[in-house]
């Protein structure tokens, strides 16, 4: 048994308690093994009945997505955006977002936490309930010695709840009322009730009111005209401060019913689920605010925060994710609040998934759900055995073993499903390690394209003397090493573009190919280049195999707008769109044109650094040896429903149109166009190309010198852009 985690299949609905390696520990993350976590009903069982809807019923329930489907499909094609699509839904979900348990592996750039620290963990996509869990310092924090696992792992709920009083800016003496009491809706009843408010609570549910009442709370009631004289009452007929909205459903009568007992220039606050399309009338007549309260408070979906640990000054931020659970934790022990009393359901990890089909199922309808695990069983595997196959004994001395590092969404939308099916064409090629940080995003990946093994530990693919070939798909800045690593354990190398993230990392990687030759090796590194590898590329190149003179080349990228916070333009991470992207469009010129880049020029609106970023819209000039110039136009601010490339190719006389992969047209003594049934961007040949030289059928078409001198000219490109100069290579 490896380590047990608690999936859904969002495209199909399906749960599952799978068998995936422990995750692997970032520099700033800590390996937790749980002790208990706790099931948000209401949260995770909305997650899980979306998952269940159908197609239509998605589609329904994500409008914006739709129409980015059909954008994109106007671009590169129906069929092709299509199955892109069922490959992104295609994902699983990890259940649960709170649990407590033991540090059992720090991070190197941890400070807090240390093995056998007592800890709260916090956090959808990291707290959730399986075995072991890798989480974000930032999203832990110690548990108090008087408080237990079973406590602690309401950490998430509990601070949910806090931060809707909060957002409530509640000051002393006020009133409030409590349109909700499920779980979220007792804890702000606790809370509210340790920190002095007086409140009133409602729930259309009696058997929650009288749970509530079981607990000591007097002022709850199911009957809504109860309720709303209880406020009156209360309130001496003025209304309540604030109304928080702890409830879970689709209706929009908790906000009416919040609107009508609101005092004037009072406060409602969504902490829960619920329709915001209150009366426009009575909203204005009363002057009220309505506020959604973000989850557990300032921090969440910040990735400097979370991720990279940089913490907001105290002074500024006084309430973060981080203080906001220490907060819930001092509660706990000081037994200002009570979770035990909430729990009315407790089952072992082994037997979670029939809890959750009961839940939906209406069978029991729990408050509290704690899920237990043992904590005295060490199951930390670092990889898991997915499918085997038998290799048999007449195959060719070509056999190769591949092994790939990453299963992002690109991976597994574009490139894996291609590779999977060039595999089962030839029984020469096997498919032996996926490695992912995350365990059941490789465990899913692996079982779904055939693959041996899935791990967390590159080292496992370096170390495995029957792997010949890695394929390095992961984030830009793990490439240098990883293609160094590679190298010198005597693999070949494919890496998804680009090579590295600056120049030095380019020149330590071409240190490393230059001795692996002079030591009389062969090394082989390919890079993701996939356009010169699309039949329309390569009938342009055709089209002007005898030219006589200087190519001119102009490349349109109308990309469509790229959020701020995304992770590539990040310096460390992903070097920025000029890096990221347009390292292709350099590798297609140069392949057009066949010389190397030798001057470059780089020029950029002006943009505000949020709205409109100046090195996601740049005109990029390219001087070549042989006398040719290149220019590239890549911008982010134009519109995705327009085409998204266009290849202008003039030479002798001629002129070739690529229009997004899908459409060429030849000018010449005759006109004449070539066109494929969807868009060909060449991944499946790059793929085939790359199988066939690992074989030792073919050789490398892609040289080293001409990877490195498209990655130095981007590198060239920045540098540039930051002198407002041309600058030779």
């Amino acid at each position: 048994m490896f380590l047990l985690q608690l999936i859904q299949n969002y495209r199909t609905g399906k749960i599952e308690l799978v068998d995936v390696p422990v995750p692997r520990v970032g520099s700033k993350f800590v390996l937790v093994k749980n002790a208990a976590s706790v099931v948000s009903v209401g949260t995770e069982r909305s997650m899980i009945e979306l998952g269940r809807k159908s197609l239509l019923g998605k589609a329904r329930a994500r409008p914006d997505l739709v129409k980015r489907f059909f954008e994109k499909a106007k671009q590169q094609g129906f069929i092709k955006t299509l199955q892109e699509a069922l490959e992104r839904l295609d994902e699983p979900v990890p259940l649960g977002y709170s649990s407590a348990g033991v540090v059992v592996e720090v991070g190197s750039a941890v400070r807090s936490l240390s093995p056998g620290d007592r800890v709260a963990c916090i956090g959808a996509g990291f707290a959730s309930h399986a075995e072991y869990v890798c989480v974000p310092e930032m999203l832990c924090s110690k548990i108090p010695p008087n408080v237990d696992f079973d406590e602690a792992a309401f950490g998430m709920l509990g601070i949910i709840s806090m931060h809707g009083i909060r957002s409530a800016n509640l000051s002393v003496g006020e009133k409030v009322a409590v349109v909700g009491l499920g779980l979220l809706g007792i804890l702000t009843c606790q809370l509210l009730n340790a920190y002095g408010f007086d409140f009133v609570g409602f729930d259309i549910d009696s058997s929650k009111v009288e749970f509530a009442k079981k607990l000591g709370f007097s002022g709850v009631y199911s009957d809504v005209e109860k309720f709303k004289k209880a406020v009156l009452n209360s309130t001496k007929g003025f209304g309540t401060d604030s109304v928080l909205i702890t409830a879970a459903t689709e209706s929009s009568e908790p906000v009416r019913l919040a609107v009508d007992l609101v005092r004037p220039r009072g406060k409602i606050v969504v902490v829960g689920v619920a329709d915001i399309h209150p009366n426009r009338n009575e909203l204005w007549h009363k002057e009220a605010e309505i506020v959604v309260s973000k989850a557990e408070g300032p921090g969440i979906s910040d990735p400097v925060y979370e991720m990279e640990g940089v913490d907001y000054p105290i002074g500024y931020v006084r309430w973060t994710e981080n203080r906001n659970l220490e907060e819930f934790l001092r509660l706990l022990s000081k037994k200002s609040i009570n979770v035990r009393s909430l729990i009315t359901h407790r089952v072992k990890i082994h037997d979670s998934v029939q809890l959750y089909e009961a839940i939906l199922s209406g069978q029991i309808k729990p408050i509290g759900v704690v899920i237990d695990y043992d904590t005295t069983q060490e199951n930390k595997n670092k990889f898991a055995l997915i499918n085997q196959r038998n290799v048999s004994s007449n195959q060719t001395d070509h056999n190769v073993t591949i092994g790939v590092v990453g299963s992002g969404l690109f991976g597994k939308s574009v490139l894996l499903p291609r590779l999977r099916k060039l595999v089962k064409k030839d029984p020469r090629v096997k498919l032996k390690w996926l490695v992912s940080s995350r365990g059941y995003t490789g465990f899913h990946a692996a079982r779904k394209f055939g693959f041996e093994a899935c791990s967390t530990q590159f080292e496992q693919v370096l170390e495995d003397p029957e792997v010949s070939a890695v394929m390095i798909l992961t984030r830009h800045s793990q490439h240098k090493h990883m293609v160094i690593e590679a190298l010198k354990n005597g693999k070949k190398v494919y890496v998804e573009k680009p090579l590295c993230v600056n120049e030095q990392e380019l020149e330590e990687i071409t240190s490393a190919y230059t001795d692996l030759i002079k030591q009389g090796g062969s090394p082989v590194v390919f890079v993701g280049y996939n356009r010169r590898f699309s039949s329309h590329a390569k009938m342009c190149k055709e089209y002007f195999r005898d030219r006589r003179s200087p190519m001119m080349i102009n490349y349109r990228a109308n990309v469509g707008p790229i959020p701020a916070d995304l992770w590539v333009h990040s310096e460390k991470e992903g070097g920025g769109m000029i890096i990221s992207e347009v390292c292709h469009f350099v590798d297609l010129l140069i392949y057009l044109i066949g010389s190397r880049p030798i001057r470059i020029y780089t020029e950029a609106i002006r943009g505000d650094g949020q709205t409109v970023i100046h090195k996601d819209n740049v005109v990029i000039s390219i001087g070549f040896e042989d006398g040719s110039v290149g220019n590239i136009f890549y911008t982010a601010v134009g519109s995705r429903s327009y085409s998204r490339e266009k290849v202008e190719v003039f030479c002798d006389g001629k002129a070739a149109v690529i229009n997004d992969f899908r459409r060429t047209e030849f000018f010449g003594d005759r006109r004449w166009k070539f066109q494929t049934i969807s868009q060909d961007m060449g991944y499946e040949n790059e793929l085939k190309h790359f199988l066939e030289v690992i074989k030792g059928k073919q050789p490398l078409s892609l040289t080293y010198e001409e990877i490195y001198y498209s990655t130095l000219a981007i590198f060239k490109a920045v540098e540039s852009l930051n002198k407002c100069s041309s600058v030779n290579l």
